[in-house]
């Protein structure tokens, strides 16, 4: 089952986190046990798991991704978006996460989280379900 998530972000750069609309969506669903691929089709936004206690993680998170490719290089591109390439291929469009008991099994302090990094835009992230 294929599950399209919409997502709006409001920024250049940001990190949203997404758990919770995944949780839901495999409640809904009823999937007791398997495997969550959440997934994004964009090619400036990725999908990360990370640190969910600690706002300052996802503005140390941007500014860590500015510093290894920064928005004013001069880049060929002529969107003038090519960090946001970078910043998406460096950390992945897709996640695989585990399903148990109806739950995502994600350590204590993990979320995850949808990446924005030419933005303000409407997304989509995918979840696709797999039982077993």
């Amino acid at each position: 089952m294929l599950i399209e998530l919409q997502i709006k972000t409001s920024k250049r750069e940001e990190l949203i986190n997404i758990t919770g609309k995944i949780s839901e969506t495999i409640k809904k669903v009823g999937t007791e046990n398997g495997i969550c691929l959440v997934y994004t089709p964009h090619t400036t936004a990725a999908i990360t798991i990370n640190e969910n206690a600690d706002p300052d993680v996802c503005t140390d998170m941007i500014s860590g991704l500015e510093r290894i490719s920064p928005l004013d290089k001069n880049y060929r591109h002529m969107e003038g978006n090519s960090d946001a390439h970078i910043k998406s291929s460096l950390i992945g469009t897709s996640q695989t996460l585990i399903i148990k008991n109806r739950e995502l099994k994600l350590g204590t302090w993990q979320g995850v989280y949808f990446c924005e990094f030419d933005g303000p835009r409407n997304r989509q992230a995918w979840v696709k379900i797999i039982t077993g």
